[in-house]
């Protein structure tokens, strides 16, 4: 499992000099959000075989940030792209999301909910003002990566994370597990209670028990059949 770098980059046959524009900048602190989420542990990508950057050294990073904080930094981290001209080292910043359907209520709500929350991508070529630019900017705590070396993602984790944000089909939040109360909302059995006995999180299904006729009969429904009781 990767760790978040907390000491300053050194990288090899980089210059030192930065420019004086970037070592001037002055550090701000993160403004007032309308949201905050709640620190999570996450399964990044482990680290394996680390990928080659293209032929112009560009690749994707992940840099840990302040969990709720990621569209704030990702906006901090575009002004400073601007401002600092580094369009042509740093090219684009994504924070991974997905759409997700959530029941509640017996009321049906589509969210949008982060991938990796306290994470965000950056695709760039690592110099040492680049990495000079992200390290600095308000809210981003550092680089994923061993030590003090930032380590880019392979192409396929990337080509995942991409297909998990372009998926047509929203994915279904489960709130309940095998053995828990639930109330059916929807079908035949509509407002039945009974005891969740098995998740096909691939199908979408749960099969519930349901008490009929003075027996415990199985009932195959759509996740959005069921909620919590």
């Amino acid at each position: 499992m990767v760790k978040v770098e907390d000491q300053e980059y050194q990288p090899e046959e980089i210059k030192s000099e930065t420019h004086s524009e970037v070592e001037n900048v002055e550090k701000s602190s993160i403004p007032n959000v309308d949201f905050v989420e709640e620190e999570k542990n996450v399964d990044l990508p482990e680290d394996t075989e680390e990928e080659q950057p293209t032929g112009d050294g560009r690749a994707w990073y992940v840099v840990h940030c302040y969990s709720g904080y990621e569209n704030k930094v990702r906006y901090n981290l575009e002004q400073r792209i601007e401002s600092m001209g580094m369009k042509d080292m740093i090219f684009d910043v994504v924070v991974p999301t997905e759409e997700e359907i959530e029941v509640k209520e017996g009321k049906r709500k589509t969210i949008e909910r982060r991938v990796f929350p306290g994470y965000i991508l950056v695709n760039m070529i690592l110099t040492e003002e680049s990495w000079y630019v992200v390290r600095n900017t308000p809210g981003v705590t550092g680089f994923v990566g061993m030590g003090t070396q930032p380590t880019p993602l392979r192409p396929e984790e990337v080509a995942q994370i991409l297909k998990r944000m372009e998926a047509e089909a929203p994915r279904i939040k489960v709130t309940f597990k095998p053995g828990e109360r639930v109330r059916i909302i929807d079908g035949p059995f509509n407002d039945f209670r009974g005891t969740v006995s098995d998740i096909d999180m691939e199908r979408a299904k749960v099969r519930v028990m349901v008490n009929f006729f003075g027996r415990e009969t199985p009932v195959e429904l759509d996740f959005l059949q069921v909620e919590k009781a």
